[in-house]
């Protein structure tokens, strides 16, 4: 059953949590440049995530490891001067939060001052509660990220679901609890069992924002370029294509192509 929507001329932290309270499912997407936030902004999205997965995306890199804070910041900066209306959450990229506190405010903030985001992300819990902490003494919200934490790929060894066994499951649980109370206004859950997702999303007062976690949480997130169907050869269960770019992008520059060799581009009408 759908829910009225409140209308909000900016989505903040605050309005997160009302829209759990309200029972309205967020929506969430990723955006690492201008001309692309500008058309989810516009198009009403709650959240943009400007993602360390621009490793992958935007860089061609096999995982989100060799990002830069820098570029992670030139990317956000894009990202916020597109915006009118969501939140901009920004991932702190891997190396400069875990095991040292003080780096993990300094690079939170140094995100903050210069690309005028609205909030950061982490991944992990217990084992980074102490940077975690320490940035928001700094009044900088934070928002959490449980479950397959693509950063630690290499502990792992997997992009498979976690928590499926019940000690990894309990300590999820934990360590999402542990995450509300240090102060994070929103969690998300990657890759974990469906009814284990729920089963966090009912138990915390913030909001659970899965991707690859179900229906049951508070709201999902996607990959912009994944679902436009702009990369063709990522294909988890989760993700849904609402375009197949990739194949109409692909004929468009064919077509040009075509055109171009034929001198039927640029006609007449296309010239001074």
């Amino acid at each position: 059953m759908s829910v009225a929507k409140k209308q909000y001329k900016r989505i903040t932290t605050k309005s997160l949590v009302e829209m759990k309270s309200n029972g309205e499912k967020i929506s969430m997407l990723t955006a690492y440049d201008y001309t692309m936030a500008k058309i989810v902004d516009g198009a009403g999205i709650d959240v943009i995530l400007v993602g360390d997965s621009a490793s992958n995306v935007m860089a061609g890199h096999e995982t989100t490891l060799p990002i830069t804070l820098d570029q992670m910041i030139y990317h956000a900066s894009s990202v916020v001067r597109a915006i009118d209306r969501c939140l901009v959450v920004v991932d702190l990229p891997f190396g400069t939060y875990q095991g040292n506190s003080k780096n993990a405010l300094e690079s939170a903030i140094k995100i903050m001052k210069e690309t005028g985001g609205h909030a950061v992300k982490l991944e992990g819990g217990s084992e980074i509660g102490e940077s975690i902490s320490r940035i928001l003494t700094a009044g900088i919200p934070v928002m959490g990220h449980l479950g397959l934490t693509p950063q630690s790929i290499y502990k792992f060894g997997t992009y498979t679901v976690r928590a499926k066994e019940e000690e990894e499951a309990k300590k999820l649980m934990e360590d999402a609890k542990l995450l509300e109370e240090l102060g994070c206004f929103a969690l998300v859950l990657e890759k974990v069992p469906a009814k284990l997702a729920k089963k966090v999303a009912e138990s915390l007062t913030i909001p659970v924002i899965g991707i690859g976690a179900g229906a049951g949480v508070d709201g999902q997130v996607l990959v912009t370029h994944d679902m436009l169907g702009m990369t063709h050869e990522f294909n988890p269960r989760f993700l849904r294509r609402y375009l197949d770019m990739y194949a109409e992008m692909t004929d468009a520059f064919k077509q040009y192509i075509d055109d171009v060799k034929s001198v039927d581009f640029p006609n007449e009408k296309e010239q001074y």
